[in-house]
Protein backbone atom coordinates (compact mmCIF):
# COMPACT_ATOMS: atom_id res chain seq x y z
CA UNK A 1 0.00 0.00 0.00
CA UNK A 2 1.34 3.42 -1.01
CA UNK A 3 0.89 6.00 1.79
CA UNK A 4 0.66 9.75 1.25
CA UNK A 5 1.02 12.50 3.87
CA UNK A 6 0.14 16.19 3.76
CA UNK A 7 -0.01 18.97 6.35
CA UNK A 8 -2.09 22.07 6.86
CA UNK A 9 -4.47 24.03 9.02
CA UNK A 10 -7.50 23.30 6.81
CA UNK A 11 -9.61 26.07 8.32
CA UNK A 12 -12.59 27.49 6.39
CA UNK A 13 -12.54 24.49 4.09
CA UNK A 14 -12.93 25.39 0.39
CA UNK A 15 -12.59 23.81 -3.05
CA UNK A 16 -8.85 24.52 -3.11
CA UNK A 17 -8.46 22.26 -0.08
CA UNK A 18 -10.62 19.59 -1.70
CA UNK A 19 -8.56 19.77 -4.91
CA UNK A 20 -5.34 19.35 -2.91
CA UNK A 21 -6.73 16.38 -0.98
CA UNK A 22 -8.08 14.73 -4.14
CA UNK A 23 -4.77 15.13 -6.01
CA UNK A 24 -2.80 13.95 -2.97
CA UNK A 25 -4.97 10.83 -2.69
CA UNK A 26 -4.42 10.10 -6.39
CA UNK A 27 -0.69 9.73 -5.64
CA UNK A 28 -1.29 6.67 -3.44
CA UNK A 29 -3.72 4.36 -1.70
CA UNK A 30 -3.95 5.86 1.78
CA UNK A 31 -3.96 9.59 2.63
CA UNK A 32 -2.97 10.87 6.05
CA UNK A 33 -3.61 14.55 6.77
CA UNK A 34 -1.75 16.20 9.64
CA UNK A 35 -3.57 19.31 10.83
CA UNK A 36 -2.10 22.01 13.02
CA UNK A 37 -3.33 21.92 16.58
CA UNK A 38 -4.68 25.12 18.12
CA UNK A 39 -1.56 25.31 20.28
CA UNK A 40 0.75 24.98 17.25
CA UNK A 41 -1.26 27.62 15.38
CA UNK A 42 -0.63 29.97 18.32
CA UNK A 43 3.12 29.33 17.99
CA UNK A 44 2.80 30.24 14.27
CA UNK A 45 0.77 33.38 15.18
CA UNK A 46 -2.22 31.94 13.34
CA UNK A 47 -5.77 31.77 14.62
CA UNK A 48 -8.13 29.26 13.04
CA UNK A 49 -11.86 29.95 13.05
CA UNK A 50 -12.62 26.29 13.77
CA UNK A 51 -11.03 24.40 16.65
CA UNK A 52 -8.64 21.52 16.01
CA UNK A 53 -11.34 19.00 16.98
CA UNK A 54 -13.88 20.53 14.57
CA UNK A 55 -11.34 20.73 11.71
CA UNK A 56 -10.44 17.08 12.38
CA UNK A 57 -14.13 16.08 12.29
CA UNK A 58 -14.64 17.91 8.97
CA UNK A 59 -11.56 16.35 7.35
CA UNK A 60 -12.48 12.85 8.53
CA UNK A 61 -15.77 13.23 6.63
CA UNK A 62 -14.00 13.83 3.31
CA UNK A 63 -13.82 10.71 1.16
CA UNK A 64 -10.22 11.28 0.09
CA UNK A 65 -8.93 11.36 3.67
CA UNK A 66 -8.17 8.05 5.38
CA UNK A 67 -6.66 9.33 8.63
CA UNK A 68 -6.15 12.65 10.44
CA UNK A 69 -3.27 13.20 12.87
CA UNK A 70 -2.23 16.28 14.87
CA UNK A 71 0.66 18.53 13.91
CA UNK A 72 2.26 19.81 17.12
CA UNK A 73 5.59 21.16 15.81
CA UNK A 74 7.49 22.02 12.63
CA UNK A 75 10.06 19.37 13.52
CA UNK A 76 7.77 16.32 13.68
CA UNK A 77 7.64 15.67 9.93
CA UNK A 78 10.57 13.21 9.76
CA UNK A 79 9.15 11.25 12.71
CA UNK A 80 5.68 11.18 11.11
CA UNK A 81 7.09 9.96 7.79
CA UNK A 82 8.97 7.15 9.53
CA UNK A 83 6.23 6.23 12.02
CA UNK A 84 3.50 6.04 9.36
CA UNK A 85 5.69 4.44 6.63
CA UNK A 86 5.03 7.31 4.23
CA UNK A 87 5.92 6.91 0.56
CA UNK A 88 4.91 10.38 -0.69
CA UNK A 89 4.92 13.72 1.15
CA UNK A 90 2.68 16.33 -0.51
CA UNK A 91 2.39 20.09 -0.04
CA UNK A 92 1.13 23.03 -2.07
CA UNK A 93 3.70 24.60 -4.35
CA UNK A 94 3.76 27.76 -2.25
CA UNK A 95 6.04 25.63 0.00
CA UNK A 96 8.27 24.53 -2.92
CA UNK A 97 11.73 23.51 -1.71
CA UNK A 98 10.99 23.92 2.01
CA UNK A 99 10.55 20.20 2.62
CA UNK A 100 13.17 18.82 0.25
CA UNK A 101 15.06 17.49 3.31
CA UNK A 102 12.38 14.77 3.45
CA UNK A 103 13.57 13.33 0.10
CA UNK A 104 15.97 11.21 2.16
CA UNK A 105 12.91 9.41 3.59
CA UNK A 106 10.22 9.55 0.87
CA UNK A 107 9.18 11.15 -2.40
CA UNK A 108 8.33 14.87 -2.03
CA UNK A 109 5.69 16.40 -4.32
CA UNK A 110 4.61 20.04 -4.49
CA UNK A 111 1.17 20.43 -6.09
CA UNK A 112 0.03 23.66 -7.77
CA UNK A 113 -2.40 25.73 -5.73
CA UNK A 114 -5.96 26.13 -6.96
CA UNK A 115 -6.20 29.51 -8.67
CA UNK A 116 -8.69 32.05 -7.33
CA UNK A 117 -9.23 30.70 -3.81
CA UNK A 118 -7.45 30.68 -0.48
CA UNK A 119 -8.40 30.86 3.18
CA UNK A 120 -6.65 34.25 3.35
CA UNK A 121 -8.82 35.52 0.47
CA UNK A 122 -11.99 34.28 2.18
CA UNK A 123 -11.02 35.97 5.47
CA UNK A 124 -10.28 39.27 3.69
CA UNK A 125 -13.57 39.17 1.79
CA UNK A 126 -15.54 38.38 4.95
CA UNK A 127 -13.84 41.26 6.75
CA UNK A 128 -14.67 43.66 3.90
CA UNK A 129 -18.28 42.47 3.79
CA UNK A 130 -18.67 42.97 7.54
CA UNK A 131 -17.47 46.57 7.27
CA UNK A 132 -20.24 47.56 4.82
Amino acid sequence: MKKVLTYGTFDLLHWGHINLLKRAKELGDYLIVAISTDEFNAVKNKKAYHSYENRKLILEAIRYVDEVIPEHTWEQKIDDVIKHNIDVFVMGDDWKGKFDYLKEYCEVVYLPRTVGISTTKIKKELLLASQK
